[in-house]
């Protein structure tokens, strides 16, 4: 059995070694390396106190162990459980709170909660630190283990430890799960003739043919605001998609790999307005949010208005394994452009707006119109001058 164990781990081992370190390594040397680990096994494996060892949590814990050297929140293994749940959710929609997390500082933060959500009629805000999920402590806990223990059945809930700024202790947050479907866009008519998108998430497969679409249904308006502000990111297709839907000529944004390569990724020239945009961001704009007001920021598209985004600057691939799980990999990091590397810096806006927060007991300011949203409203001031400049606006 010992034998057995040995072989198989050598196999699998080198295979994720080889992986890793990105670079052919001689077998010999490779398993000099290993020698330790498996020196570790083979003692855990006839030595340890509980005989009855689970071989597939022993593997799955290699694996993280492996992967929590990178130092890398954002690249992380999935369980086929969790893997299943990922794809589902691309789908838009799933069971849970409804919330974007990341890691800032090795800390679990929410990255924004989605309007209409439990997460958000509880109270969580943009910027809460996650200090314990039912009562387990999330330090060093790993992201996609703390997206798993947040979801739930419908129905069920959930006890979250937030440690907000400007408050002196934690507060435990109560929070019934539910089905979150997740609207990719919401679109409607402002006045002035002008037209506003939300852009709530770059993450379902459909995303950027419901921005197509809500765009076409604006065709007459004389501006444009599009709204990513609470938007955590999501796929990078969807981001160059609708990029291509405003620059004719142009680069929506450079990749760079680990060989210091850059490519710069096009617009596919797909064009669909030309009249003038601004952009909302805020500090919960993350990832593919931050990659599209680059995009039409350097390239002289849109006025970028709000406050500091998140500074999410890295790229992902999904590899599917054998046995139905997956690893989440960081292949490259991005640039803006015209350069800029955004990645834990985040995108300034041009015109810097600020939102205060109510932060006693956990509440929030709702933002539902422009009359009460700063932020909109300069946008809308903004929009409006942009339009004079190039002809009559509409009353």
């Amino acid at each position: 059995m010992r034998g057995k164990t040995k072989t198989i781990l050598v196999l699998v081992l080198i295979s994720w070694l080889a992986f890793t370190l990105g670079k052919v390594v001689a077998q010999g040397e490779l398993e000099r390396k290993l020698e330790t680990y498996l020196q570790v096994l083979d003692i855990v494996k006839n030595d340890y106190v509980e005989k009855n060892l689970d071989d597939q949590k022993l593997v799955y814990g290699s694996i993280r162990g492996l992967l929590d050297a990178l130092d890398d929140p954002y690249t992380r293994f999935m369980e086929p459980k969790a893997y299943k749940e990922m794809k589902i959710r691309m789908s838009g929609t799933y069971s849970g709170i409804g919330i974007y997390i990341g890691i800032r500082d090795k800390q679990l933060v929410v990255i924004s909660p989605i309007e209409g959500t439990p997460a958000k009629k509880a109270g969580l805000q943009a910027g809460d630190y996650i200090l314990k999920i039912d009562e387990r402590s999330t330090k060093d806990m790993a992201l996609e283990e703390a997206v798993s223990l947040i979801r739930g059945p419908q129905g069920s809930k959930v006890k979250l430890s937030i440690l907000r700024k400007g408050w002196k202790d934690p507060k435990d947050f109560e929070i019934t799960r539910a089905k979150i479907t997740i609207k990719s866009v919401e679109a409607k008519r402002l006045n002035h003739n002008l037209a506003y998108i939300k852009l709530n998430t770059f993450e379902n497969l459909s995303a950027a043919q419901e921005f197509e679409k809500a765009l076409r249904q604006f065709r007459d308006a004389d501006g444009l605001i599009i709204d990513v502000r609470g938007n955590g990111g999501g796929l990078l297709e969807n981001a160059i998609e609708i990029g291509s839907m405003f620059i004719r000529q142009g680069i929506i944004v450079q990749t760079i790999d680990r060989e210091g390569q850059r490519e710069q990724i096009p617009s596919r020239g797909r064009v669909l307005w030309t009249k003038p945009v601004v952009m909302l961001i805020n500090e919960s704009s993350a990832s593919a949010s931050e990659i599209l007001a680059g995009a039409l920021r350097d390239n002289n598209i849109a006025t970028l208005v709000g406050a500091h985004t998140f500074g999410k600057a890295s790229v992902q691939n999904v590899r599917q394994l054998n046995d139905g799980s997956a690893l989440l990999i960081t292949i490259a990091k991005y640039l803006t452009p015209n350069g800029e590397d955004i990645n834990k810096r985040g995108i300034s806006p041009e015109v810097e707006v600020l939102i205060s927060t109510k932060e006693a007991e956990g509440e929030i300011i709702e933002i539902p119109s422009e009359e009460k949203d700063p932020q909109l409203k300069k946008a809308v001031e903004i929009l409006k001058t942009k339009i004079q400049r190039e002809g009559n606006i509409g009353s």
